[in-house]
């Protein structure tokens, strides 16, 4: 296991793939360490020497921002909008979708689970 960021990335799996185990690395920003710091991208992560690793660190030190770093930025710029009281910050406020999707059906993952309601049911067709 190679600690990079402050996480545990996978030994046994190329680096490309490893890397995204870091929150705020995708495929996208993966691909770009490889080829900013001259390391193969389909080489395993316990095959790179401790130089490689040591370039990878200080590439995502410099030009990222990852981690709790970014899980923070993310939460005070959700805090801003509901301190704001704009339509977002209402939504996520009330635990609805952000985005504009229906909420009529689905948004279950946003909602949480169906809450039974007393007394409705379900118009049958004969």
């Amino acid at each position: 296991m190679a600690r990079i960021a402050g996480v545990n990335v996978p030994a046994g799996k190329p680096l490309h793939i490893s890397l995204r185990y870091i929150y705020g690395i995708g495929p996208t920003n993966s691909l770009e360490i490889c080829a900013r710091t001259g390391i193969d991208s389909i080489k395993r992560v316990n095959q790179l020497t401790e130089a490689e690793l040591l370039r990878i660190r200080e590439d995502i030190d410099k030009n990222y921002k990852v981690e709790g770093d970014l899980r923070r930025e993310v939460s005070m710029n959700i805090k801003r909008l509901m301190d704001l009281g704009c339509y977002r910050g209402l939504r996520h406020r009330k635990g609805l979708p952000v985005h504009g999707q229906r909420t009529h059906t689905n948004a279950r993952t946003r909602k949480g689970p169906a809450k039974a309601i007393a007394g409705k049911k379900i118009a049958t067709r004969k």
